[in-house]
């Protein structure tokens, strides 16, 4: 049976989770599990505060989606707060709708439905639920009792942890309440992006509470994790949270990582300060590499060639962008992007291009549909050098094909170079993981990988690469001002780049 007195009790916490978790738990409580804690830790109280705040001021009305981002260090009771969340939004928000995921299939059985498993066995009302491995719903006693009093068809009225697939991430989709939604990402770093969209269209109804939380270890600073502190920063409610500042671990289990790699070390702001690493695992370019040149003053030389590199669009979504540089200067002149346009098109507005700059070398990514662009500047007299990504590259110990070791020689070229702060070039620089080949080779992840993982093609990043395509001598300023007499055309033959 239903005790009525504790379902009033229990009812009057709906928008008070802090509330309903001290009631509802054994605090304190000799011989039980939690003997020796007050309460939730600092941080979980002032997250549970949050969702009060926001419940209360929208109390009246509709209220937004509630997003909060929790990034943290290791041990810091991120299942534990997800599963208190679960007990209370399942007790107080009768007939809503909660979903869960995880970076795997493996953790999200094993680590986080566990941890709820072991909070509803501690929870005052209990027996209202029965738990399985992968769900959390009323027991037949309590959906008989609310569909008697309450006329509530209970079918929708579920806590479930959902795997997901990358390469179908629709699948995901389809849950929906008009009651209360909940959604929850444990180890959210690792979920792919293109979950991420098919997650937000789970919010489209008009229920009263609407509610989304990602928590995390901040293992990539990569990713739709990583934007919710930075480009979506507007979007969410976020925390990092120092595992040393949490109450009941033991700091010297922490100190160790500091002494042995430093305080500021990645491995140290990913464990302990709960911080994004600067340089992700397999991240072929750091970030803070990245925003460096974003930010560094121009060091202007005129005596260096001005480069020009062409990426070809290859897909309907992609861009065909042009880029320009000068020695450390790959700012002054702005990006060309264009979507959309033929090949002839693109020749002809590349043509353009080449009149106005008059660049002493035009690098053309010649793979795919490029190589008409290639072929139809030539036919109209340009001196371009195309470049085959795939191709072996001039040092084949260290780089699988040309493309990685065009990405080598940028990366290398971004610690001391002025690049402009194009959102999109940042993203696409950062973007790209990599791998070693079998002989021990640098591998650049693919394009078609990188969309898999919710990632745009970094043509803008492909189209300042091409500029690292050959290694051009400095420019002699008398033969410059001689050759640049005439309009940059000569006979159809490819360029001949400069030096060796």
């Amino acid at each position: 049976m239903i005790d009525q007195q504790l379902l009033d009790k229990i009812l009057s916490f709906k928008y008070d989770p802090l509330g309903f978790v001290l009631f509802a738990f054994p605090w304190s409580v000799k011989n039980k599990p939690l003997a020796k804690f007050k309460g939730p830790r600092r941080w979980q109280m002032e997250e549970f505060e949050k969702i009060r705040a926001h419940l209360e001021k929208h109390k009246d009305g509709l209220a937004p989606v509630l997003r909060l981002a929790l990034s943290s260090g290791r041990g810091t009771g991120k299942s534990a707060f997800l599963a208190m969340l679960d007990c209370w939004f399942m007790s107080c928000w009768i007939g809503g709708t909660n979903i869960k995921t995880a970076n795997t299939e493996t953790q999200l059985r094993s680590r986080t439905m566990a941890e709820l498993g072991k909070w509803h066995q501690m929870m005052i009302n209990r027996n209202w639920f029965e738990k399985t491995s992968m769900t959390l719903r009323p027991t037949k006693a309590f959906a008989k009792l609310l569909n008697e009093q309450l006329g509530m068809d209970t079918q929708y009225y579920y806590t479930d942890a959902q795997t997901w697939s990358e390469e179908n991430p629709d699948a995901f989709a389809g849950a929906h309440s008009q009651v209360g939604m909940v959604v929850q990402f444990d180890e959210a770093s690792g979920i792919p992006d293109p979950i991420w969209p098919v997650t937000a269209g789970f919010f489209t109804d008009e229920a009263p509470l609407r509610l989304w939380v990602v928590i995390s270890n901040p293992r990539r600073n990569t990713g739709q994790f990583y934007d919710c502190f930075h480009n979506d920063s507007h979007l969410w409610n976020t925390k990092y949270i120092d595992s040393r500042d949490v109450e009941g671990l033991d700091a010297q289990a922490y100190q160790y990582y500091v002494d042995k790699y430093g305080e500021d070390h990645d491995t140290t702001r990913v464990e302990v300060k709960g911080m994004f690493p600067r340089i992700g695992s397999n991240q072929f370019i750091g970030r803070e590499v990245v925003e460096d040149a974003a930010t560094r003053e121009i060091e202007k030389d005129e005596h260096a060639p001005l480069l020009m590199g062409v990426d070809v669009a290859r897909f309907g979504d992609d861009a065909s962008v042009v880029r320009f540089r000068r020695g450390r200067d790959a700012r002054s002149i702005p990006p060309v992007e264009y979507r959309a346009l033929n090949t002839m098109e693109l020749s002809m507005e590349v043509a353009r291009l080449i009149d106005r700059f008059n660049p002493d070398v035009v690098f053309v990514d010649g793979g795919g549909v490029g190589g008409g662009v290639v072929d139809r500047l030539k036919e109209l007299g340009y001196r371009v050098t195309e470049v085959q990504s795939g191709e072996r590259a001039r040092d084949n110990e260290k780089y699988m094909n040309r493309r990685v070791e065009m990405w080598g020689e940028m990366r290398d070229w971004l610690v001391f170079g002025a690049i402009d702060d194009h959102p999109q070039l940042v993203q696409d620089l950062t973007g790209p993981e990599y791998d070693l080949h079998l002989k021990g080779q640098l591998k650049l992840e693919p394009k078609d990988s990188m969309k898999k993982r919710g990632l745009k093609s970094p043509d803008q990043a492909d189209a300042l690469a091409l500029t690292f395509a050959e290694p051009v001598a400095r420019v002699d300023m008398n033969l410059l001002k001689r050759r640049r007499m005439f309009n940059n055309r000569s006979a159809n033959t490819d360029y001949d780049v400069f030096g060796g």
